[in-house]
């Protein structure tokens, strides 16, 4: 229900084009990008955010940022008011929280819009 109200106060965010990051609103969708990637050697950084959070909204340019810098990882926008079932997969509880998936395994994350730990911890596993 909280998705509800947030779409009356916020409304969600177009998605940019011309953007690195891939917008996931689906499950299926999900799983085919999940499992697109989980016998791959890349790095998938997933960014777990909601339209209503402060935070997510502040780090977003940066994390677009790094989408188009980082070319040889995936990166994957996952909105935890439509896809609350992923989210709860993950174990996230804060917003944003950002998981960084390798061979289908959680291989570190970051919680918060810590933009430079974020830098760091991708720069180690790609």
């Amino acid at each position: 229900m909280g998705s509800f109200f947030s779409s009356l106060l916020t409304p969600p965010p177009a998605d940019d084009g011309d953007s690195a990051v891939v917008a996931v609103h689906s499950k299926a969708a999900w799983d085919q990008q999940f499992e697109a990637h989980r016998n791959a050697a890349k790095l998938m950084v997933i960014d777990f955010s909601a339209s209503w959070c402060g935070p997510c909204r502040f780090i977003e340019p940066a994390f677009k940022e790094m989408a188009s810098r980082f070319a040889d990882a995936v990166f994957v926008k996952i909105d935890v008011d439509e896809l609350g079932e992923v989210a709860k997969t993950f174990r996230v509880e804060a917003m944003p929280t950002f998981v960084l998936v390798k061979g289908g395994q959680e291989v570190s994350r970051v919680v918060g819009a810590k933009k430079d730990e974020l830098d760091r911890k991708i720069k180690t596993f790609i």
